[in-house]
C-alpha cells in the first residue's frame, strides 16, 4: 500500500468510497490535505482506476486549526484508514498540535483503526444527516495514561 497526495482526477474514487457526489470530491481535494491509499483492491488484485494503474483503497482529509488537525473524512478498509491516520498524526507531532476526528456511527473499519492508531473515545459528536457521531481525540505530544 503506498500513500501519496490526492488529485482532482481522484475524485470519482473518493466519491465512491465516501458515497458523496464528485463534485464535492473535487473541492475537498481543493480545500483540505487530502491523502489516498494506493494498492490491491477487496479481491487482492491490483486493478486500474481510469487508466491509472492503481486502486484507491482509502483516503484522509484534514486542516488545521486553533491548535487542534480536524481529520475531515476518513474512508477505506480498517488497514488503510489506519495507515492514512498517519498523515494527521505526524503533522500534529510535528507542529505539538491534538487530532481530533468525528466517526459516524456503524463505521466499523474507521472506527477499529482510529482505537489501534491511539485516540480516545471523548463522547458523543454531533449528528450528520441524523446519524449519531462518536467524538475521538488524541494527544500526540502526551504520554499514554
Amino acid at each position: 500500500m503506498e500513500i501519496r497526495d490526492a488529485v482532482e482526477a481522484d475524485a470519482g474514487r473518493l466519491a465512491d468510497l465516501a458515497d458523496s457526489p464528485p463534485d464535492v470530491m473535487r473541492n475537498l481535494v481543493h480545500d483540505r490535505t487530502v491523502r489516498v491509499a494506493t494498492g490491491e483492491d477487496a479481491t487482492g488484485e491490483n486493478g486500474a482506476e481510469e487508466g491509472d494503474g492503481e486502486t484507491i483503497v482509502g483516503f484522509v482529509s484534514y486542516d488545521a486549526k486553533q491548535g487542534t488537525v480536524h481529520v475531515t473524512q476518513l474512508a477505506g478498509s480498517a488497514d488503510a484508514c489506519e495507515r492514512l491516520l498517519d498523515e494527521p498524526i505526524t503533522f500534529a507531532e510535528r507542529e505539538h498540535m491534538n487530532v481530533e476526528l468525528l466517526v459516524p456511527d456503524g463505521e466499523s473499519a474507521v472506527e477499529s483503526a482510529v482505537e489501534a492508531s491511539g485516540f480516545t473515545r471523548t463522547g458523543q459528536g454531533p449528528r450528520f444527516e441524523g446519524k449519531p457521531t462518536v467524538r475521538y481525540r488524541l494527544e500526540p505530544g502526551r504520554p499514554e495514561q
